[in-house]
């Protein structure tokens, strides 16, 4: 702490901390977001269960969105990391929202390819994405949504397997 002696500028018995992150509050994110090119909630969920993934699954026009329940310290990053193995060859976006600011990254094979401006993810982004990152979207009120917690990981290979099998014979 600062102990400088009273200069008179009226600013008497204000502590100053040496260390400025205290103000800043807490260095983990507030929301992550998924944005993936998964068909359906309902296979991002599944995926996300094999994955041991706790998210909410929740369908676009153009492809399925995994909200993320734990958003601290690098869990965002290992829940991509982790989607993107299972889903080998399919890019993924992960926006991470902390206060105001969003940041994004594009994944593929478990590894983070580059960094993306938030204003161009959001430019194409469904309304729905925009709503749940600028927080005017709440998920109890979105219709199809898909708790990765509500598919057993049996459930899940099962589901991943026979949608793999009919994508095969297409």
């Amino acid at each position: 702490m600062s102990t400088d002696k009273p200069t008179g500028d009226g600013l008497e018995g204000i502590e100053i901390p040496d260390d400025l992150s205290s103000l800043t509050g807490s260095a983990d994110p507030s929301l992550a977001v998924i944005v993936t090119q998964i068909a359906g909630a309902q296979p991002l969920a599944a995926a996300c269960s094999i994955a041991e993934i706790s998210a909410d699954a929740v369908p676009t026009e153009v492809g399925a969105v995994a909200v993320l329940a734990d958003t601290k310290g690098d869990a965002p990053q290992k829940a991509v990391s982790a989607l993107s193995q299972l889903v080998r060859g399919v890019p993924f976006v992960l926006v991470v929202k902390s206060g105001e600011q969003l940041t994004a990254f594009r994944w593929q094979d478990g590894a983070v390819e580059e960094e993306l401006a938030p204003g161009l993810v959001l430019g194409g982004a469904p309304e729905v994405l925009e709503d749940l990152l600028v927080g005017d979207g709440d998920l109890s009120e979105i219709d199809g949504v898909v708790a990765s917690g509500s598919v057993s990981r049996w459930k899940a290979m099962r589901q991943l397997t026979a949608a793999a099998r009919k994508a095969r014979k297409k």
